[in-house]
C-alpha cells in the first residue's frame, strides 16, 4: 500500500473532523444560544472544507475520507480487501486526531466523551438516507472531473445537514470520532453502533441502485475518465 495513499487519508480525515468538531465549538460560542445559527455556521465551515478536501487529495488517495465510501470502492471492485482495510484504518485514526486537534485549538481537554444523545428510529433512518445520498453522489459523478464530485459531495453535505433529523454524519470514522467529545458537534457513545449500521446500510443500498441505474445505455452517458473518489 502506497505511504502516500494512507498519509493522504489520515490528513484529509483529520483536517474533516477537526473542521466538524471545531466549527462548532465556534459556532456555539458565537451564536449566543441561536441553535439554527450555530448549525448554519457548522453546515458552511464543513461543506467548505469537503471541497478544498477531495480537491486536493482526490488525485492522492481519491480522498475517501470515510469508511462507507471505502467499502463501497471494495465491493465495487476498485481495491483489494488488503487496502481497503489499510485506508478504513487510517481514516479511523485520522477522525480521532482531528477531534484532538479541535480540542487543543480551543483549549478544551483533550480527552471526553459525548453525552448528546442521538437516537431513535428517525434518527437512524436519517443516517440511512444521507448515507445512501451521499454515495450515490459519489458514484454519479466518479466519473466527472475531481472538481464536479467535489462540488457535488460538499452540496450533499451542506444539504443533508439540514434535511435530515441526525444532521447527516454519513461516515463511521466521524461518528466514531464525535463521540470523543463533548461538544455541539457530539454524539453518546452508546449511540454510535446504531448509526454506523445505518450508515452501513445506507452505503449498501446506494452501491445496489447505483448498479441498477448504471446497467444499460441511457440517453447520454458520460466520458470514460479516472474514477476519481470510487
Amino acid at each position: 500500500m502506497n505511504a502516500r495513499v494512507l498519509a493522504a487519508e489520515f490528513l484529509g480525515t483529520a483536517l474533516l473532523v477537526a473542521t466538524v468538531v471545531g466549527s462548532g465549538v465556534m459556532a456555539a460560542r458565537l451564536a449566543d444560544g441561536n441553535v439554527a445559527l450555530a448549525l448554519l455556521g457548522n453546515t458552511l465551515a464543513t461543506a467548505a472544507m469537503l471541497f478544498v478536501l477531495i480537491t486536493v487529495l482526490a488525485p492522492v488517495s481519491g480522498a475517501h475520507l470515510n469508511p462507507a465510501v471505502t467499502l463501497v470502492a471494495l465491493l465495487h471492485g476498485r481495491m483489494t480487501p488488503a487496502t481497503a482495510a489499510a485506508m478504513a484504518t487510517v481514516q479511523i485514526a485520522g477522525a480521532w486526531g482531528g477531534t484532538l486537534l479541535a480540542h487543543a485549538m480551543f483549549t478544551l481537554p483533550l480527552l471526553q466523551m459525548g453525552t448528546t444523545a442521538r437516537s431513535g428510529a428517525g434518527i437512524w433512518l436519517s443516517e440511512a438516507v444521507a448515507t445512501f445520498f451521499l454515495l450515490l453522489t459519489i458514484l454519479g459523478t466518479a466519473r466527472r472531473a475531481d472538481i464536479v464530485t467535489a462540488a457535488a459531495v460538499a452540496l450533499a453535505i451542506g444539504a443533508g445537514y439540514w434535511f435530515t433529523a441526525s444532521t447527516s454524519f454519513a461516515n463511521p470514522a466521524v461518528t466514531v470520532a464525535r463521540s470523543l467529545s463533548d461538544t455541539f458537534a457530539g454524539i453518546a457513545p452508546g449511540d454510535v453502533p446504531a448509526f454506523v449500521a445505518a450508515q452501513a446500510a445506507g452505503a449498501l443500498g446506494a452501491l445496489g441502485a447505483w448498479r441498477w441505474f448504471d446497467r444499460g445505455p441511457g440517453p447520454t452517458k458520460p466520458s470514460a475518465g479516472r474514477d476519481a473518489m470510487i
